[in-house]
């Protein structure tokens, strides 16, 4: 256990690590474009439309995320150990139990949604519950509260701000280096063309990176909730022996699930290595590397 505790730590000390540089770059963009411009108001426009827009969209996200998924209520009736063992873990973790949504989907899968513990929603596929015994959809259940009790949807939320923002000013730059002027010599386009395809390409390998460091401190947190964590890494290996994807997955929600719902390239199982340059594009880590940090195993 004091591993998970280890691992916990240092996913925090990373996140936080990455979104600060993440922040600063943001800084640094904006002041350039305002001097670029001679008008620093331009670089807050900018910055207040991301921020304005992303902060409208994560008070409406839960309901995004739910609709999207074709999520419906699970009624106690039909789901009484389900609703039990979510309220169980909910007081463990000292958070109000969050709604609890059914998806119409044989993929094993589920995901947390939810702008603060107050109002969050945890959505559990169909497929999910035939194939994990309890201690394994307990193990599921508790990395999903972990989200929700980790502020992952604040987190995720603020780092799409800091994307848009940074996307948007690179944009900009590009748009006004191509204009009439008398100080617009090529360099100075060709400058901001670059900066237009590779500050977007940098903000979206560090938002993915985050987005993979949060899953492993869930996978952590909910194996502390549940005080074991040979469940959780036993529905690890089980769920992604499923390569099909869901009926309704979404690559704008892909990363709340607690698996990639567009299907899964590469098992737990070992026998596939996952390249450096693929695992920067992927919204969760490889399954093989989730299961060896449960375990406490080494590579």
């Amino acid at each position: 256990m004091n591993n998970l505790y280890d691992q916990k730590s240092k996913n925090i000390r990373k996140t936080w690590f990455l979104m600060t540089l993440f922040f600063l770059a943001t800084i640094a963009v904006g002041a350039v474009l305002g001097a670029f411009f001679q008008a620093p108001v331009i670089a807050y426009a900018f910055g207040i439309f991301g921020i304005v827009s992303n902060v409208v969209a994560y008070f409406f996200s839960d309901r995004i995320a739910l609709a999207q998924a074709h999520a419906k209520p699970a009624e106690k009736n039909d789901y009484p150990e389900l609703h039990a063992m979510l309220d169980t873990l909910a007081k463990r973790a000292e958070i109000p139990t969050p709604k609890l949504y059914i998806i119409d989907d044989p993929m094993p899968n589920a995901f947390a949604t939810g702008r603060n513990p107050q109002n969050a929603a945890v959505a559990v596929t169909t497929g999910i519950i035939p194939l994990l015994n309890k201690s394994e959809l307990e193990g599921v259940i508790a990395h999903e509260l972990a989200h929700i009790a980790n502020r992952d949807t604040l987190i995720m939320t603020v780092v799409t701000v800091l994307a848009g923002v940074l996307s948007m000013s690179a944009n900009a730059f590009a748009f006004g280096a191509g204009g009439n002027g008398e100080n617009r010599s090529p360099l100075v386009f060709i400058l901001a063309i670059a900066a237009s395809i590779i500050i977007p390409f940098a903000a979206m390998i560090v938002q993915l990176s985050i987005s993979r460091k949060r899953e492993f401190l869930a996978d952590a947190s909910g194996a502390l909730l549940t005080r074991y964590p040979q469940g959780l890494a036993s529905a690890l290996q089980k769920i992604s022996q499923f390569s099909q994807p869901m009926r309704h997955a979404s690559e704008s929600t892909a990363h709340l699930y607690i698996s990639n719902p567009m299907g899964h390239a590469f098992s737990a199982d070992g026998k596939e290595e996952v390249g450096f340059v693929t695992k920067l594009f992927m919204t969760h880590p490889p399954m093989r590397e989730r299961v060896n940090a449960l375990l406490g195993r080494t590579e």
